[in-house]
């Protein structure tokens, strides 16, 4: 059904920025959680970002203060902002609505492609 599509990823330097998007391709009033998640080389899929329908957002620890999250609904479009970036944020980021995640590792019904994100020192 919904379709998700991530786009803004690419190669920065250490203490850049980039702005990731997530593009629905219909509604996503349906969904209770969308959220950003990352998968690195050789690790599991976990979270980066999420944000309720409400707009209460959760950020995992290590990007707290960094990393922001936002909703626009009249696009149909959720946004990742990435700032002060560092090589540990390097990984593939997944858009996902409705994920779970539980024994390390984020599940979803509703994943985007990925979008690359490369964080050189």
């Amino acid at each position: 059904q919904v379709q998700l599509v991530e786009s803004g990823g690419g190669l920065v330097r250490a203490g850049g920025s980039l702005r990731l998007s997530c593009a629905a391709s219909g509604s996503i009033s349906s969904f209770n959680v969308l959220g950003w998640y990352r998968q690195a080389q050789g690790n599991q899929r976990v979270l980066v970002a999420n944000i309720l329908s409400g707009g209460a957002a959760d950020y995992v620890e290590s990007v707290k203060g960094r990393f922001g999250i936002s909703l626009d609904n009249t696009k149909n479009t959720v946004y990742l902002y990435m700032n002060s970036l560092k090589p540990e944020d390097a990984g593939v980021d997944y858009c996902a609505a409705d994920a779970v995640c539980c024994a390390g590792t984020c599940h979803s019904d509703y994943w985007g492609q990925g979008t690359e994100v490369t964080v050189s020192s």
